[in-house]
């Protein structure tokens, strides 16, 4: 049998029994359809989550309180032997390659203004934070380079404040108080977006000091550190290290850079991406149990017609080679039928829900195109070496 008879014997068993091989196909489309549809939602949340910390720029480093090598786990918020300072982020601004650093304090508060109030995050920073984050301010100006330890009750809205408490009035040079303090309005910040959850525009920035005053704190949660782009980050974080050393006296602090946060940020998503891959891959199995079922129907139903195979000389070779094909056929046409369905759904899932980040994987696609293909070989092994191995003078005597 030549290898056009065969794709030619193949093509006219499918289509002899279309209701057969449609419901055949059809438990693989299922299982390749979901396949996509889950890998590109959790890609497409991979895409998201790293893009929403990329946003900032990857040359940032952040330093908290507390160290994993001897706490166990960073404790910044809640304290450490010695709490970072406002000093120690001005002793980190001479540390070489780095541009800037910012103090950063964060809180909840009341804040009131023009007849109007309500609660809600408030960020204590140092005068170079617009500058690390890549925000852009579209009035005035953000905090002025004051002294740390002493600065000057200034405050800058964020876009979806300002226009919560003035309107469409100029908050500039108004009062607002928070926390029952008096801050004049010195900027309002350009509209930022969310990240992860925490609407960076619907809040206020103040002086990391005056932050420490307002939350009665005696540290800083963390230390942004900025540094050069093409500096060396190992030589970066040695200096931050050795200058924080020689200020607390011991290691009692935590440095992770913008990549070793995006490195474990990406394992876990990879890891739930291929949870959520494994899911779908259940209805995979069922759907090799399936073609395994019907493989095994189809060679009982067509004994006379492997009898008259062999007699006419086709070798147990061939007569396997024939019931695989045809195994391998119908998932195939499953797995292309599931990637049509699984990819019309995600794109139509990213063009009506915006909020939900969809993002097609070509790795996951040609990944769930393969297995399904692999799968109806491992199902069709069994019914075709069963069908192989009929003696074909019984093969004939079934007619």
């Amino acid at each position: 049998m030549r290898g056009s008879d065969l794709v030619r014997f193949t093509g006219n068993s499918v289509r002899a029994q279309r209701m057969r091989a449609l419901l055949t196909a059809l438990g693989i489309a299922v299982g390749v359809a979901a396949v996509v549809l889950l890998t590109s939602i959790g890609e497409g949340v991979r895409r998201f989550v790293v893009s929403e910390f990329t946003q900032f720029g990857t040359n940032l480093i952040s330093v908290t309180p507390g160290t994993t090598q001897t706490m166990g786990g960073s404790v910044g918020v809640f304290g450490s032997v010695r709490p970072l300072s406002i000093d120690d982020a001005v002793a980190l601004k001479h540390v070489p390659f780095v541009a800037a650093t910012d103090p950063m304090v964060q809180g909840n508060a009341e804040v009131e203004a023009n007849g109007r109030k309500r609660r809600v995050t408030v960020y204590g920073t140092g005068p170079e934070f617009a500058e690390a984050f890549r925000f852009d301010v579209a009035q005035g100006s953000y905090l002025p380079a004051d002294d740390p330890r002493a600065p000057r009750s200034f405050a800058v809205l964020g876009s979806k404040m300002a226009t919560e408490l003035f309107g469409d009035a100029n908050a500039l040079g108004a009062t607002v108080r928070i926390g029952g303090g008096r801050y004049r309005i010195v900027g309002v910040m350009q509209p930022k977006g969310s990240m992860i959850g925490f609407d960076l525009d619907d809040t206020v920035y103040i002086p990391a000091a005056s932050a420490l005053e307002l939350f009665n704190r005696e540290g800083l949660f963390e230390i942004h550190v900025l540094y050069e782009e093409r500096a060396p980050v190992a030589e970066v974080e040695a200096g931050l290290r050795r200058a924080l050393v020689d200020r607390h006296g011991d290691e009692d602090f935590t440095i992770r850079t913008q990549q070793q946060m995006l490195d474990t940020l990406g394992s876990v998503l990879d890891v739930l991406t291929f949870a959520v891959a494994a899911l779908g891959s259940i209805s995979l199995l069922v759907g090799a149990v399936g073609i395994f079922t019907i493989m095994t129907i189809a060679v009982r139903e067509r004994t006379a017609e492997i009898g008259l195979l062999r007699a006419l000389g086709a070798g147990r070779d061939q007569v396997l080679a024939v019931f695989l094909a045809e195994a391998v056929v119908l998932s195939a046409l499953g797995g292309l039928a599931g990637l049509a369905v699984g990819g019309g759904i995600a794109w139509v899932l990213d063009a009506t829900v915006p909020a939900l980040p969809v993002s097609v994987s070509p790795l996951f696609v040609g990944l769930a195109l393969g297995i399904s293909v692999v799968i109806g070989l491992i199902a069709g092994i069994l019914p075709a070496l069963s069908a192989a191995r009929l003696d074909p003078v019984e093969a004939l005597r079934a007619e």
